[in-house]
């Protein structure tokens, strides 16, 4: 059940402001903004517990929730609070720090569904600083189901969308003219806290000099307490909020007992308090009973737990603590810090313990923390805490631990940030002082950002450094690094690097030499190498054409990335787009949506700009009218095969226009360039360039099936064209003969019309791979399925899983068929529901059928 904060005692209900929150319920946001103690968390807490038909989850934000999986995982735990049911978006959504992404707000959507009549309060939203994921919350806000609600309370003007919010919405706004109290409210909080009815003299200069701030009342009443002349002491309040607060909390402090005041001063040390920990380094009896007289005296202590369990003290009534300890007790701050250090790591909470060793500026047990971090950091997405650590040491002082370097630049890239990260560890690479074994380490990591960058040629060389090192000295002894820097993690990971960069290179032949060698090494069985590694060689397998190797190998790496609970890792995104690509290969683009989706959703979650280069490819062969498929904003350019196959597809969507453009620069080597010029010459009816080009181009070595078969195809096509039957029809069986094991489909559709022409009036009966290529180029040159009656269209991943609806599949064994989350099925269907106006799936497959999709 989600906790509520407490409401003090000497609280005032405000039900003219319950009454237009009760309002907002009707829209799906509303918004608090005002200062600190304006009333915002006790006006919230008070209208939640005046509504018991209304489910609240409550999240007071931090710093730390400007990591998105942070702030997610938190969301969920509220949901969780209110079901038994696991709610698990299954989606990298958070491991860049930068933004939750559609995909999870979609599934997000999903679960506001599940729980109807569900408010969630973020309080203090101005502690999110990161732009992209306030964008997120808005999007949210704007696609959230009916009878869902999330209320924003900030000391800040968010700003995202807010002009269009009221427009759509009606948006509820409360700011601080609303906030503040009036005469009445005020005089009775005074009594409350004094303990008697102040003059209305008193409340005019109260009201005057505070102008109904909340927590100005609040300390002018604990001042008011022992004056003689509580009008005199009213009126002489000057200056700002800020000033105001400062005096107002001296009064307050003075009037405490001396070791009292001794006592709250040092507890202002203390992000939160718990009787253990404060007993255990300020040494006191009974802090329990401590936690209670404070709470009776009203002194801004809060509860952050309905067992009462751990505390802090409102925010302003800390700083001023802070301050005061600071002036008279400043040498004892360390020792107190590093004491609730050790508490926490007693504890096991190492993210809090962690934060007071930083506070205390204990930097070498902060890097002896850091650097004993194991292989969890890594599987479960905690890099960007670690990175977080790192970068609030001082460079100084990371400079004298080059190991400490070395992993910020390694968590940095597993963070998202590759550039930075590269930069670091190159930066170390120049170290005079820098062992081999250290040595080993960081090549092997500026290889692994071949997915990151444009040249995949400096990976390469980077691999081929840390091998040396590797191969060197047999007996190295890396320095244990997240429990990745064993030599034979090394050798995987510059294996697997050097792998890609040749395959991103288009030297498709030694890439797989390299795979093969990564496979062949005992690091292999790391299951998020593994899934990685066999992602990799399954892109490369249906880059060049081998699809049914390519589909097994990228099942196999989603079943174990199932087994492993790494599904929503980045580690499976070269399956997912292998997958894809196999699918449109095979002449099924249609079916490859939802693979390329997932795809493309965890090479956006670390920002591998070469394989989201590789989607942005796959997404303009599916469907090159899609407005939605903007070129990925990266670092550098496209990978030399992405380039050059976005070449050749631009070049034969001019040809399929009747406009005809290719290169007359001569090249040896065969590419989708190469086969789109020949494919151009011979439809611009230019036999002997387009012969010239074919003898050109030597064959690869161990020629893959993809360039053989359009070898063939395209020689087959140049014999007719010289009027040649004979060879043009044996060259093209030759082509159905050599593409048909490998479930080559899409080769012949793509080289042209004119070519499945020729397929189609050879000899003899026509087996059922020649139908399914003149059904595959029949399909291309039709447009995406779509209805008039329907006021919104369906997409690519919607079609896909409505195919499976008339099955008796339930949304679990959906989610495994597909390697999805059963959060991301119900997202999807309830898409399709909306969308074909149904309720149900009964309803959908009978809508489906009558509209032709089914």
């Amino acid at each position: 059940m989600t906790v509520l904060p407490l409401v003090p005692v000497h609280a005032v209900d405000r039900p003219r402001l319950r009454g237009r929150l009760d309002a907002a319920l009707s829209a799906p946001v509303s918004t608090l903004v005002a200062p600190v103690g304006s009333g915002k968390t006790v006006l919230l807490s008070q209208w939640a517990m005046s509504r018991p038909d209304v489910r609240f989850i409550w999240l007071e934000l931090h710093a730390s929730d400007n990591d998105p999986q942070h702030f997610i995982d938190r969301l969920l735990d509220g949901f969780r609070g209110h079901t038994d049911a696991p709610h698990d978006l299954n989606t990298p959504h958070a491991l860049s720090g930068r933004t939750i992404g559609r995909p999870a707000l979609d599934a997000l959507s999903a679960v506001f569904r599940e729980h109807a009549g569900t408010a969630v309060v973020i309080d203090d939203a101005h502690a999110i600083t990161n732009s992209a994921l306030l964008a997120d919350l808005w999007w949210l806000a704007d696609h959230l189901p009916a009878q869902s609600h999330i209320v924003l309370s900030s000391r800040v003007d968010l700003g995202f969308a807010w002009s269009r919010h009221r427009l759509r919405h009606s948006l509820i706004e409360l700011r601080q003219a609303d906030l503040a109290l009036d005469a009445a409210s005020a005089g009775t909080l005074l009594e409350r806290i004094v303990g008697t009815r102040v003059s209305e003299a008193t409340l005019s200069a109260v009201m005057d000099r505070t102008e109904g701030w909340a927590a100005g009342v609040q300390l002018t009443a604990l001042g008011l307490r022992d004056q003689a002349d509580p009008e005199r002491f009213a009126r002489n309040l000057r200056g700002t909020d800020r000033l105001i607060s400062d005096y107002l909390g001296e009064q307050a402090l003075a009037q405490q007992p001396p070791d009292r005041r001794d006592l709250l001063l040092r507890l202002s040390v203390f992000d939160r308090m718990s009787a253990d920990l404060i007993e255990a380094v300020l040494h006191i009896d009974d802090a329990a009973e401590l936690f209670e007289k404070l709470q009776h005296d009203s002194m801004f202590l809060i509860a952050l737990d309905d067992q009462q369990e751990w505390f802090r003290f409102h925010r302003l009534f800390r700083d001023l603590l802070h301050y005061r300890f600071r002036a008279r007790h400043g040498a004892e701050e360390s020792r107190l810090l590093i004491a609730a250090a050790d508490w926490h790591l007693r504890d096991g909470d190492l993210d809090s313990a962690m934060d007071y060793l930083l506070r205390a500026h204990e930097w070498d047990r902060a890097l002896d923390l850091i650097l004993a971090s194991g292989r969890d950091v890594f599987e479960r997405s905690r890099t960007l805490s670690v990175s977080r650590w790192l970068d609030a040491i001082p460079a100084e002082k990371r400079a004298t631990r080059p190991d400490a370097e070395i992993l910020w630049g390694i968590v940095l890239g597993m963070s998202g940030d590759a550039v930075r990260g590269e930069d670091v560890l190159r930066g170390q690479a120049t170290r005079d002082d820098l062992t081999s074994a250290q040595s080993a380490v960081l090549h092997a990591y500026i290889a692994a950002r071949v997915q990151f960058r444009s040249e995949p040629e400096i990976a390469l060389r980077a691999a081929k450094t840390s091998l040396e090192h590797l191969t060197r000295d047999p007996s190295l002894h890396p320095p244990d690094l997240l429990g990745l820097t064993h030599p034979s993690f090394l050798h995987t990971l510059a294996r697997t690097s050097g792998g890609r960069a040749h395959f991103l290179a288009g030297d498709f032949v030694r890439a797989r030499r390299w795979f093969d060698d990564a496979l062949a090494g005992p690091a292999s069985s790391y299951s998020p190498y593994r899934v990685h590694l066999l992602g990799s060689i399954a892109l490369l397998d249906a880059w060049c054409g081998r699809i049914t190797a390519a589909t097994t190998l990228a099942q196999e790496a989603l079943e174990l990335a199932a087994d492993a609970q790494l599904l929503a890792h980045p580690a499976p995104a070269d399956a997912y787009l292998a997958a894809a690509l196999a699918a449109v290969e095979r002449g099924e683009p249609r079916n490859a949506a939802l693979n390329l989706h997932e795809g493309i959703v965890r090479a956006e979650a670390n920002r591998r700009s070469q394989l989201l280069w590789i989607g942005h490819l796959l997404r303009a062969s599916i469907d090159p009218d899609d407005p939605t498929n903007a070129r990925p904003q990266c670092p550098g350019g496209p990978p030399p095969i992405v380039d050059l196959a976005l070449r050749a597809e631009a070049a034969r969507m001019t040809r399929g226009q009747g406009t005809l453009t290719f290169d007359e620069g001569p090249t040896a080597a065969w590419s989708p360039v190469v086969a789109e010029g020949i494919a151009g010459a011979l439809a611009d009816h230019r036999p002997d360039l387009a012969r010239r080009r074919l003898q050109m181009s030597t064959p690869t070595h161990d020629a893959l099936p993809r360039e053989s078969v359009e070898r063939l195809v395209l020689g087959g096509w140049l014999a007719s064209v010289e009027g040649d039957p004979t060879l043009s029809t044996r060259l093209l069986s030759e082509a159905m003969s050599a593409a048909e094991p490998h479930d080559l489909v899409a080769v012949f559709p793509r080289i042209g019309p004119e070519a499945v022409r020729l397929v189609a009036e050879l000899p003899g009966v026509p087996s059922p791979f020649r139908a399914t290529v003149i059904r595959c180029a029949h399909e291309m040159r039709q447009p995406r399925a779509a209805s008039p009656q329907l006021a919104e269209q369906l997409t690519d991943r919607e079609l896909e899983i409505l195919a499976y609806l008339p099955s008796r599949m339930t949304n679990t064994e959906l989610a495994a068929r597909c390697f999805v989350s059963v959060n991301t099925i119900k997202t999807h269907t309830a898409h399709i529901y909306r969308k074909l106006d149904v309720a149900n799936r009964n309803g959908a497959v009978a809508k489906a059928q009558e509209l032709g999709f089914l």
